[in-house]
């Protein structure tokens, strides 16, 4: 079942990152960070609703441990997101949602050592050629010409959704439920909080981004329900199974991007992006099977 909810999660997810980038183009980063969660928010509760009628069972009780991993999680997200829509300013949709895949490599480094995963010699081997796929990704003319802002952003972007990712799950086995009901719970606890923070800080702040962003209520909106369906799908696959495993099969999301981008984006990848694409591909697999 992890499988598929992964899934489910990739495919909605290479859709909202294609969906941002779009609206990257005249929002800032910090209204494009709010697209995600603001809808998100009611379509989150809606599936919590829809859970406790079909499995009906008891509301989850306050435990610090499960307000602390939340807390970082929705700060960590925040932070991860805004970094991705500045790498699709920096370059293209397409590479700048592959820079931001390091996410299963840094996780699986992470988790080694800090959440008591392990991982083989055929793991580290797929580490390295994930680090190889960074290096072409971040490249516009060669190794000799690697761009070091490009490459610190992926890296940055990554590891901050990596921690999100294992924080997430972390949350999730502070709940004694069902796991659809654990999963559905972070989900809300975390887009509400994001929600009402990035709610106040542009109201305070930056009001004109507000603005921009209530300019485009359609696309707005579908940027939400993208996230919230691709939240869904990833909450439920960490409730299941470690995060290494659940990011590594994730990688497939590459392939959906590299189709949205030439034949809807219309942005056309090079073959050396092509080349840095599938070896984030063949690193996850490796990653997988170890």
């Amino acid at each position: 079942m992890w499988i598929l909810f992964t899934l489910l999660a990739a495919f909605a997810q290479s859709w909202r990152n294609a969906l941002q980038s779009k609206l990257s183009v005249d929002v800032k980063a910090s209204g494009v960070t709010l697209a995600r969660f603001i809808y998100a928010g009611p379509i989150a509760a809606l599936y919590l609703v829809a859970l406790y009628w079909w499995q009906p069972t008891s509301l989850i009780s306050y435990n610090p441990s499960l307000a602390r991993f939340v807390v970082g999680a929705a700060l960590m997200q925040i932070l991860a997101t805004g970094l991705m829509v500045r790498l699709f300013q920096m370059k293209n949709f397409a590479i700048g949602a592959g820079l931001a895949k390091t996410e299963a490599l840094v996780a699986a480094i992470l988790g080694v050592l800090f959440f008591g995963t392990s991982l083989s010699p055929l793991g580290w081997c797929g580490v390295v050629i994930g680090g190889i796929a960074v290096m072409l990704l971040s490249s516009k003319g060669g190794f000799k010409q690697l761009s070091l802002p490009t490459l610190l952003t992926g890296l940055a972007c990554g590891s901050a959704f990596a921690l999100t990712s294992l924080w997430v799950r972390e949350a999730s086995l502070h709940i004694d439920l069902p796991f659809p009901h654990r999963a559905a719970w972070v989900l809300l606890l975390v887009i509400s909080l994001q929600t009402l923070l990035l709610l106040l800080y542009l109201q305070w702040h930056d009001k004109d981004t507000l603005r921009q962003l209530f300019k485009r209520p359609k696309l707005t909106f579908a940027v939400s329900c993208a996230s919230c369906i691709g939240s869904i799908g990833w909450f439920s696959a960490m409730a299941l199974e470690a995060v290494p495993l659940v990011k590594t099969l994730g990688q497939i999301e590459v392939f959906f991007t590299l189709i949205i981008a030439a034949y809807w984006l219309k942005q056309r990848p090079k073959i050396q992006d092509v080349a840095g694409l599938i070896l984030i591909g063949v690193a996850a697999v490796l990653v997988m099977w170890s």
